[in-house]
């Protein structure tokens, strides 16, 4: 696949390193050459200093040829017309990254009269994402599946947690769950039955809700005053006014503190149902005045990061129960969990993983992208010509950066062993490592060398699933 990308910013970048480890032969362009000098030291793409907006540079580089153009300069009509140029000289399909409120809110004309197959707006999927979480009553939510049938959540492990010091063999209440990955220092580990849990660690597992609702009851997971019916947000600017306009709909109320005076009462104005206070997010004192104690969540979601984190760390001093902070920079990875927050949400990875969806297009239904991109988890339906079917998954010999961790067939969730089977039309929860993202694709693409002509030949280091 041939794909353009426009903007060597944070998702442009992002974007790029996804797409080359699925072997796409990507085109970086930006009109910065410091920029583009500095990817060139990290990056193999084929990298071009020019305007995207140039009728001449998108003829020259051939964009009739190219199967997907994703457009994320830093302006939205920038990004608009890059689509509609591109569209209009022969590119396939066309991505556009676009954030201002109104455009959102007019998505359907601008997709119909400029020819833009995908609009991605991070700020609302960001939003979005926030609001599931803190609306979810498991206290670590990672995402859905299979149309809500299959759930994944994360959980940090305190050295007071009854996990810590076990084997993964000796874990009780984990036979119909499986424990997909685990967090350690910034690095993703893959788990075998000898992996022993940590303090500080942070387990991945995917199961039934139902099985997955007992164990963090039983395991004090969950608790009763998890439930949120008050929220403060620090910073109100696209994340903090989608995710207010988000929860005041669902009946939350909020509280939104922003700096700017202008700002503030714009909000004011196209918030309904939102206190708006203008005023420093950061001073402690009209925290306390607006009653953070009394919240059951706190967002940080200024442009800043470490505002974010260390007012969610703030928050948590004050008995807040669940505390988020947008985090944008990629380095901060490994020291999140290592801080006694609830979540640190990327609005980069969240929008790679959606692009990343419609890119691979087909049978792919969702894409969830774990720690910066080191991991992922994806949803598709395995079609009547893929060559692993019928087969007992003991017999595939996996690689151990490879896991299936759910199969729904005919409707009912199976959590996999070794002698589970995959049929046609079956959805399939699989986890995969970022080396292994090459696999995962195959996967998707039937044909003489499928994955599985590839990795039955891969007996070094597999994962063998049990018998029974």
């Amino acid at each position: 696949m041939k794909v353009m990308i426009v903007g060597a910013g944070k998702l442009g970048v992002k974007l790029a390193e996804a797409m080359t480890v699925e072997n796409m032969d990507v085109t970086l362009v930006d009109s910065d050459a410091k920029v583009i000098e500095k990817i060139n030291e990290h990056l193999d793409v084929l990298t071009v200093v020019a305007s995207g907006i140039s009728i001449t540079m998108l003829k020259e580089m051939n964009i009739e040829e190219y199967d997907i153009i994703v457009a994320c300069t830093e302006n939205d009509e920038t990004n608009a017309v890059i689509c509609t140029f591109a569209k209009k000289l022969g590119c396939n399909q066309t991505i556009a990254r676009i954030r201002n409120p109104e455009y959102t809110e007019q998505l359907t004309f601008v997709r119909h009269e400029l020819g833009i197959d995908l609009i991605m707006n991070p700020d609302l999927a960001t939003a979005t994402s926030i609001s599931k979480y803190l609306l979810k009553n498991i206290m670590f939510y990672s995402g859905d599946f299979a149309d809500g049938r299959v759930k994944m959540i994360d959980f940090k492990c305190s050295y007071k947690s009854t996990f810590v010091g076990k084997k993964l063999f000796e874990l009780e209440d984990f036979d119909k769950l499986i424990i997909t990955a685990i967090s350690r220092e910034g690095e993703l580990i893959i788990p075998n039955g000898n992996t022993e849990i940590a303090a500080d660690d942070v387990v991945h597992i995917i199961g039934k809700e139902e099985d997955l609702l007992k164990l963090s009851k039983k395991h004090k997971l969950i608790t009763p005053d998890t439930h949120v019916d008050n929220v403060m947000i620090i910073g109100g600017g696209n994340v903090g006014y989608y995710l207010a306009k988000e929860l005041s709909k669902a009946r939350v109320g909020v509280t939104l503190i922003e700096q700017d005076r202008v700002r503030a009462l714009k909000l004011a104005e196209t918030l309904e149902h939102v206190l708006i206070i203008h005023g420093d997010g950061t001073d402690v004192n009209i925290l306390e005045e607006e009653n953070i104690d009394q919240m059951d969540a706190f967002i940080g979601s200024t442009g800043y990061d470490e505002q974010n984190l260390l007012m969610a760390l703030m928050a948590k001093q004050y008995g807040v129960k669940k505390c988020i902070a947008k985090v944008s920079r990629r380095n901060y990875t490994k020291i999140i969990d290592k801080l006694d927050i609830d979540a640190a949400l990327n609005p980069v990875n969240i929008t790679t993983s959606n692009i990343l969806k419609f890119v691979r297009g087909g049978k792919v239904l969702s894409v969830s992208l774990l720690l910066g991109g080191d991991g992922e988890v994806t949803e598709i339906i395995a079609t009547p010509d893929m060559p692993y079917l019928g087969k007992p998954l003991k017999d595939l010999h996996l690689p151990k950066g490879l896991i299936i961790g759910a199969i729904v067939h005919n409707g009912e969730v199976i959590i996999p062993k070794g002698s589970s089977v995959i049929h046609p039309n079956d959805r399939i929860v699989v986890f995969s490592l970022a080396e292994d993202t090459e696999n995962l694709k195959k996967l998707f693409i039937p044909g003489k060398r499928g994955l599985f002509s590839e990795l039955w030949n891969r007996d070094k280091g597999a994962r063998e699933y049990s018998a029974d």
